[in-house]
């Protein structure tokens, strides 16, 4: 499996505030970006995968929610977070 439990902390410590702090938004939008390249990587292999492509659509969508959420209450930690992941040109 592509995402176990090692993966999941080292996303969170690196991004979050703590290995185990998997509530805040930075954690959870690097986990989505993490979660939405393995799953473009894999729609790139299999194009008529209908189910995949919808369940990246709604993970992308959640990951939008959280950077509005997160633009609106902090701006700077919304710059950081999009600097670090590269989620901008």
């Amino acid at each position: 499996m592509y995402l176990t439990k090692e993966v999941k902390a080292e996303i969170f410590a690196k991004h979050g505030k703590s290995a185990t702090d998997t509530g805040s938004s930075e954690g959870q939008i690097a986990l989505f970006t993490h979660r939405i390249n393995h799953l473009t990587e894999h729609l790139k292999r299999n194009r008529k995968d209908y189910n995949t492509e919808r369940s990246l659509v709604m993970l992308v969508g959640k990951r939008r929610s959280l950077l509005d959420y997160l633009k609106k209450t902090d701006i700077t930690r919304y710059r950081a977070i999009v600097k670090e992941l590269g989620l901008r040109k």
